[in-house]
């Protein structure tokens, strides 16, 4: 979560539209070199993941100054408001429902212990800290830990609205976002690397891949099957229906979110009140319909390939809001959220070893619950692009329990301040 600040910015790049063509060339430049032209190349990108230099060079330009990731158009509104639902759409497009739903009761296991994890995690690091230096857990940190676990829990969204709930200071939220972003940044980018590894790590750990390998064998044989050189009238139509749903999921979302706020008790708890929400839910349930008509033909045009284009943008644009410097402002809250975060993960890979689960749905139930729907299908692509939906249908589970769940954490932590 970018936070606001009035300063000009003193970044070397300050125009939109430069930056927007710096982001889209150094990702073409990225997948070019992935693509090995010298056996450097080649042997340099079978250790490190194109996707993981996706997200860590705009991070690199936003720490050295070259931009500025936090002040400018392209997370937000762009990206985020605009290429998410859009690639959501086209992803999920082409989506066997019934081939997610073989996925089985082992993700929901997974997933719910990720959140069991987040829970574990903030009362863990609270008591440590409380033990090791306990002036930094003293007065309203506990604040600041609740509007963190509704992030971890939910989303952004959730994360305003336990600021609200429990009235945390600017300051504190602030310091509180940095660290939200510290850390599902470094989550994020472990996953991305993991994601490469999948099979090595899935064949060691002896993990049940049978189900997802089902469902992307079964994906890949329809694109065979299908497939042709798209033509201009496919393409216009791709981009048309993905952008016109967009469209209009944001002109109902204002409105049915307004709506629910008034006239809902409980719609901030289960963030029905977010209009973001909504664009994402009608986007997803568009997509989703949409696979049960012919416009799942689409899919051989390469509906898809557009869909993970707009989502490797969204990675850069990510990314480039991530300042490697901030990490050593306040390290006492890096400490609290790193211990957190390393609880959340022992939980959900314990619980994967336990019922032999594999790594994609460590990375997708981990990060449904982290970077809930907008981060959740970026993890998912990242293992295969038709996975994508499972992302979302997890990311929104965790924004309807993210206020409820982190309002019963900011319960237990505040005992545990004395409050």
């Amino acid at each position: 979560m970018a936070i606001e600040s009035a300063a000009p910015s003193s970044a070397l790049i300050t125009s939109d539209i430069v930056l927007f063509g710096l982001i889209a060339a150094t990702l073409g430049l990225i997948f070019w070199l992935a693509s090995g032209p010298t056996p450097f190349w080649k042997k340099f990108f079978t250790w490190v993941p194109a996707l993981l230099l996706c997200y860590f060079v705009p991070a690199f330009y936003n720490t050295v100054g070259l931009i500025d990731g936090e002040h400018n158009s392209l997370y937000n509104p762009i990206a985020s408001r605009v290429l998410l639902p859009a690639a959501l759409v086209l992803l999920t497009l082409s989506i066997d429902l019934k081939g997610i739903l073989k996925l089985g009761p082992k993700l929901l296991f997974v997933f719910v212990a990720g959140t069991v994890g987040i829970v574990l995690g903030a009362i863990v690091s609270f008591q440590i800290m409380e033990w090791v230096h306990p002036p930094v857990v003293a007065g309203d940190t506990w604040k600041g830990m609740a509007a963190l676990a509704g992030s971890w829990i939910g989303g952004g969204a959730n994360m305003v609205a336990m600021r609200e709930v429990y009235g945390v200071d600017a300051t504190l939220f602030g310091q509180f976002a940095v660290v939200d972003v510290a850390m599902a940044s470094a989550l994020m980018a472990t996953l991305l690397f993991l994601a490469n590894r999948s099979t090595q790590i899935d064949a060691r750990s002896g993990a049940d891949t049978r189900a997802i390998d089902e469902m992307k064998a079964k994906m890949a044989a329809f694109e065979a099957a299908n497939a042709r050189i798209p033509t201009l009238t496919d393409l216009m139509v791709i981009v048309g229906m993905a952008f016109g749903i967009v469209a209009a999921a944001h002109a109902i979302a204002a409105p049915l979110a307004a709506w629910f706020g008034a006239n809902v008790e409980n719609a901030a708890q289960y963030s029905l009140d977010s209009a973001f929400v909504w664009v994402i839910l009608i986007a997803t349930a568009a997509g989703l319909s949409l696979s049960f008509t012919r416009a799942r033909n689409l899919e051989s045009a390469g509906a898809s390939r557009l869909g993970t284009v707009f989502l490797y943008f969204l990675i850069a644009c990510i990314g480039m809001q991530m300042d490697f410097m901030k990490l050593f402002d306040r390290l006492e809250l890096i400490a609290i959220g790193a211990i957190w975060m390393a609880v959340h993960v022992l939980v959900i890979w314990g619980a994967a070893r336990l019922v032999k689960a594999p790594m994609f749905y460590v990375g997708v139930g981990s990060m449904g619950n982290v970077g809930a729907a907008a981060s959740a299908p970026v993890i998912a692509a990242a293992f295969h692009p038709t996975l994508a939906p499972v992302g979302v249908l997890l990311g929104t589970v965790g924004y309807a329990t993210g206020t409820v769940i982190a309002y019963f954490v900011g319960q237990i932590l505040r005992l545990m301040a004395g409050q």
